[in-house]
Order: structure tokens, then C-alpha cells, then sequence
């Protein structure tokens, strides 16, 4: 046997090694992992959570960058939840938190008005049969890089645990939420500024 057991118990391997960090929430994420990965993609940033809030809050000159990105030929693409729709009303009632789910997405949607028009940033909300499934599941994309999290219940999205990947083979962790969040912008409803 050329690894002993105990090493190979502690060696990722396969689809595993996709997996580069889990947090139990998502606020313990280092803002600086938001901020470099955002900053380092240089082809496609896909913010696929139900209200995208907190980018704007929390990761230093976020409007200035994803300006920069779009201008630099990046595709930046925002899904999030209509406003105004049942499952976002039903969320806010689950939630029962003064910043309530409709707030969160307009404070995304008051910032991406901000930035004007760019050639390579597109807003969509997700439709409405769709928009149980968007809820439940954030997944950010940065490259081949993702944070992913798996909303549990009743738990606001920060409260939730998050796991980063890193895209190794075809058809692994990262495919699978990225195949998830393509269906759901084929489907999503394009937001008019």
C-alpha cells in the first residue's frame, strides 16, 4: 500500500477536492474572500442570490468594481427575487426581520440603477415558478471559483452555512449549482431599469 489509511482518510480526492472551505454561516466568511474573488474574476461574476444585498455593504468599492469588470469585458449577471412577488411576501412572513426581503432586493436594485447602463451587466428577476427554488439556494460565481449557500428553513441567508468551490472536473459540485443557476435565468424575467 504506497498511502497509509490514515492518509488517505485526509486527502481529497475526486469530486471532494472542489470543495477548498465550509463556514457553519455565511457572515463568518472573511469579506476579503468576497473582495478577491470578485476582483480577481476577469470573464463572468454571477451574483445568484435571492437578494444580493449585502455585496453592496460589505465588500469595499463594489459598484466601482463591477463597473471596472463590465468595462473590462467581464459578464456580470444579478438574479434576484421580484420584489413583489408571493414567494418573496411569504419569505418576509417566515423571516419576520425589520430589513425585509423586498427591502433587500430594492437596496440591490437602487444600486444597480446607480451604475447606470452597461453593456455587459444584466438584471433578471426569477420567474415565478422558479422563485422557491432561487430562494433556498444562493450561489455566487466568480470564474471557476463559487460560494454557495444552502438556506436552512427559517434562517436569514447570513445565518446559513456557505461553501466554496473550485471548479476541477466536469460534472462536479460546481457544475451541478452552476447548471442550477443557468436554468433558472433561462427562465428568469429580465428587469427593466
Amino acid at each position: 500500500m504506497l498511502w497509509p489509511k490514515a492518509v488517505q482518510e485526509r486527502v481529497k480526492t475526486g469530486t471532494d477536492r472542489e470543495l477548498l472551505r465550509s463556514y457553519p454561516y455565511r457572515s463568518a466568511c472573511p469579506s476579503t474572500v468576497w473582495t478577491e474573488l470578485t476582483e480577481s474574476a476577469s470573464e463572468e461574476l454571477f451574483f445568484a442570490g435571492y437578494t444580493n444585498y449585502f455585496f453592496w455593504t460589505q465588500v469595499p468599492h463594489f459598484a466601482d468594481t463591477i463597473r471596472h469588470k463590465a468595462e473590462s469585458g467581464c459578464r456580470v449577471r444579478f438574479l434576484v427575487g421580484d420584489p413583489d412577488g408571493d414567494v418573496t411576501r411569504q419569505r418576509e412572513e417566515i423571516e419576520d426581520v425589520a430589513l425585509a426581503v423586498s427591502t433587500r432586493i430594492k437596496i440591490t436594485l437602487e444600486n444597480l440603477g446607480r451604475l447606470g447602463t452597461l453593456e455587459n451587466v444584466e438584471t433578471r428577476f426569477s420567474a415565478p415558478l422558479d422563485a422557491i427554488n432561487h430562494v433556498s439556494l444562493s450561489v455566487f460565481r466568480f470564474d471557476s471559483e463559487a460560494l454557495v449557500t444552502p438556506h436552512l428553513a427559517r434562517l436569514v441567508g447570513h445565518d446559513s452555512p456557505l461553501l466554496h468551490l473550485r471548479k476541477q472536473d466536469s460534472g462536479g459540485m460546481f457544475d451541478r449549482f452552476a447548471e442550477h443557476t443557468e436554468e433558472l435565468w433561462s427562465r428568469a424575467v429580465p428587469q427593466q431599469q
